[in-house]
C-alpha cells in the first residue's frame, strides 16, 4: 500500500474567464523507503501539488490517500491529527516563530506533539549534521536565509513523521549543504523507511532520488 497517493487530481483556481488549471490529471504514488523528486520551474504547480498531497489544500477533483485513508472522507480534526503525526512539512516560507530561539522552536513542537519526537541525542546529531548546533540560542531575525532554512528542515524532521514533504528545501544553500540535506533525506527514506517527496528546481538533488518526476504546465510525468 502506498504511503501517499494522488489519483486523477485536478486543481483549478479562479472563476469564469479567470479560471486557471494548475494541476491536470495528476497521478502519483510513493512507498515507504523512497525519495521522490518532483522537478519543475517556478509556476509549474509544484507547491500546489505538495500542499494538496499534504492535505493543506483540497483538489478540485480527484483522490488523495495517506496510508490508504482518503483525506476527503475524513473529518477536519482527523485530517489535522493525521498531518500532525504522520506528515512533516518543509515549506519555502520557513514559518519560524520570530520570538522563539532555535532551541525553543523544538520545545514548541513538544508542546503541540508531546510524544513520538526525536530523542535529545538524535536531535543534537541532526543539528550537528546540518551545521546549526552552534546557533540554538539565536532568534530567527539573527539568522541568514540558509540558516533559517536548515532550522526549518530540522524542525520538520524532529517530529519523526512517516511522510516528509519538502518544498525547495535547498533553495538558499550552497552545494556542500545541498549534499548534506540530500544525504539526510535519502537516509531518512532508506534507513528509516520514510516516504520523502521533494518538489524543487534544484537539479543538484537528482543524485539522491529513487524516482524523478517532471511537472510542467500542471502535468506530471515520471522520467524513464
Amino acid at each position: 500500500m502506498p504511503a501517499l497517493a494522488l489519483q486523477h487530481v485536478n486543481k483549478f483556481f479562479g472563476q469564469g474567464t479567470s479560471r486557471v488549471q494548475v494541476l491536470n490529471d495528476v497521478n502519483f504514488a510513493t512507498q515507504p523507503g523512497e525519495l521522490s523528486l518532483v522537478l519543475g520551474p517556478s509556476g509549474s504547480g509544484k507547491s500546489t501539488f505538495l500542499t494538496i498531497a499534504g492535505g493543506i489544500q483540497t483538489p478540485t477533483d480527484g483522490r488523495v490517500t495517506v496510508d490508504g485513508q482518503a483525506l476527503a472522507s475524513m473529518a477536519a480534526k482527523d485530517r489535522d491529527k493525521l498531518r500532525l503525526h504522520q506528515i512533516g512539512f518543509i515549506l519555502q516560507a520557513h514559518n519560524l516563530v520570530p520570538y522563539l530561539t532555535v532551541r525553543d522552536q523544538f520545545a514548541l513542537v513538544d508542546r503541540v506533539k508531546p510524544q513520538g519526537n526525536l530523542s535529545p541525542v538524535a536531535l543534537h546529531q541532526l543539528l550537528d549534521e546540518l551545521g546549526i548546533a552552534p546557533i540554538v540560542d539565536q532568534y530567527p531575525g539573527n539568522l541568514s536565509g540558509g540558516q533559517s532554512q536548515r532550522v526549518a528542515i530540522a524542525r520538520a524532521l524532529y517530529q519523526d513523521p512517516a511522510i516528509i514533504l519538502a518544498d525547495e528545501p535547498t533553495a538558499a544553500l550552497d552545494s556542500d549543504r545541498v549534499k548534506v540535506v540530500g544525504r539526510i533525506l535519502q537516509q531518512l527514506a532508506q534507513d528509516h523507511h520514510k516516504a520523502v517527496v521533494v518538489v524543487t528546481h534544484d537539479l543538484r538533488l537528482r543524485e539522491f532520488a529513487d524516482h524523478v518526476y517532471q511537472l510542467m504546465d500542471g502535468q506530471l510525468t515520471l522520467e524513464a
